[in-house]
């Protein structure tokens, strides 16, 4: 089939690459210049195990070509994925001004195309966004009626940053919302082969999906936490609480986000829940819990600040900055937190991270660095071991056995180390050591 994706960040250039590689031809569809380069040279702008590979294969392949000319893609493909970005507001609301630009931009390239055509949004949106934005948008710009003379269709994506390309080819569930089922089938051709059930369901079910999923995950991480440092108040071994809980698998419990450990983040479970809040709100439809769980995650961040606060110098090496281990992926980090926070307290702070390099950074990420954390780019050093010899304290926010055996190494007695991944090196004897959840 040949496809469109508007929309090359996270979930679009994953799909443009798995899409490609399953043989379809694909053509991706941004506004940035440097992300449409940096794909025809066959590198993905986002970092993730397998991608740059993948990438670089169907790029080579002729599979997938890139543009910003939207008359040209529509023209061109017989489907389209709009996966753009929905930001939150200051009062947590979403800003749709990128749906709307490219929805009419997409309905005027179908006002000249004769030949059927699907659109299906992907991106994270409230329920009725569809019916009440784009149908409307579409319909204006283009001049035609949604699911007669185009098909339209929600299909919410469950991608999770770092292993994106697995929960591609084994979602749990693929599920579709339209009322066009001819828009349904087209969807069924291209994703009816995962081993996975294939569900149409009205466009307000698949749009609320993605927020119930979020919230879910959500909840579950805060849930950990909040029994991890309770647990450890009265010196249980939260991790162990957690294990038993998860072997209740009648109730339909996943160990996944269900294990203690430190705050989430990233560009889905803030933004969602800030938006599933403010939903609530406007609809006067109080939502207690969900409105404290981001008050919770901001606590289990004070309580690593708390920490670190006990060292006995200023002077402090952090070893991680992004959300979460294998990507660079900065907004709404809960490490980024940590350290303005050290920042504004005085603190002498070194950062190394792996994977965040500033140089290479595009897109959301280097926005957010520029507009928001300028000053972090100066911290940053160039080895874990770095970090070691600088800092009298050492939080630990990335794990894994190259972090480990620079510890193991490095660490001295007058080291207080913060753990908040769950690393096995602790330093020798004279050292302390501070779970923080354990």
């Amino acid at each position: 089939m040949k496809i469109s994706i508007f929309g090359l960040g996270y979930v679009g250039a994953v799909s443009m690459a798995c899409l490609a590689r399953d043989g379809h031809e694909v053509t991706g569809v941004d506004v940035d210049p440097h992300k449409l380069d940096m794909i025809r040279s066959g590198r993905s702008p986002i970092v993730e195990e397998g991608i740059q590979d993948l990438t670089r294969e169907v790029v080579a392949s002729g599979r997938v070509q890139v543009t910003n000319d939207v008359a040209a893609a529509i023209r061109d493909t017989e489907l389209s994925f709009v996966c753009v970005g929905t930001p939150s507001g200051p009062n947590g609301s979403q800003d749709m001004s990128y749906i709307r630009r490219v929805m009419e931009s997409i309905g005027a390239a179908l006002a000249k195309k004769q030949a059927f055509h699907t659109v299906v949004l992907r991106s994270t949106v409230q329920p009725g966004t569809l019916d009440e934005l784009v149908r409307p948008t579409l319909e204006k710009a283009s001049g035609k009626v949604a699911d007669r003379d185009f098909g339209l269709a929600f299909q919410p994506e469950f991608l999770r940053e770092g292993t994106s390309i697995k929960d591609y080819d084994r979602p749990p569930i693929t599920i579709v919302g339209t009322r066009s089922t001819r828009a349904a089938e087209v969807l069924r051709a291209v994703f009816g082969h995962l081993p996975c059930e294939f569900v149409v369901t009205s466009v307000g079910v698949a749009e609320m999906q993605k927020y119930a999923a979020n919230a879910f995950h959500a909840v579950k991480i805060t849930f950990a936490n909040e029994i991890g440092r309770l647990a450890r108040a009265v010196n249980v071994d939260a991790r162990e609480v957690m294990a038993l809980i998860c072997k209740d698998t009648h109730l339909n419990i996943s160990p996944a986000y269900l294990r203690p450990g430190f705050a989430f983040g990233g560009s889905c479970l803030p933004k969602d829940l800030r938006a599933l809040t403010y939903m609530g709100k406007t609809r006067d439809v109080v939502t207690p819990m969900l409105g404290g769980v981001l008050g919770s995650n901001r606590a289990h961040i004070d309580a690593a600040i708390d920490a670190v606060m006990q060292g006995e110098t200023r002077r402090v090496g952090m070893i991680g900055l992004s959300f979460k281990k294998g990507t660079d992926d900065l907004r709404e980090s809960p490490l980024v937190s940590v350290a303005e926070r050290l920042i504004g307290k005085g603190y002498d702070l070194r950062i190394f991270d792996p994977e965040v390099n500033l140089s290479r950074l595009i897109g959301a990420n280097k926005r957010f660095i520029e507009q928001s954390i300028p000053h972090i780019g100066k911290l940053m050093v160039g080895s874990c071991e770095e970090v070691v010899r600088h800092g009298d304290t050492i939080l630990v926010g990335l794990g894994g056995k190259d972090v480990e055996a620079v510890l193991a190494a490095g660490l001295q007695a007058k080291h207080l180390v913060v753990d908040v991944v769950g690393v096995a090196a602790r330093g020798p004897a004279g050292s302390r050591y501070h779970g923080i959840c354990w």
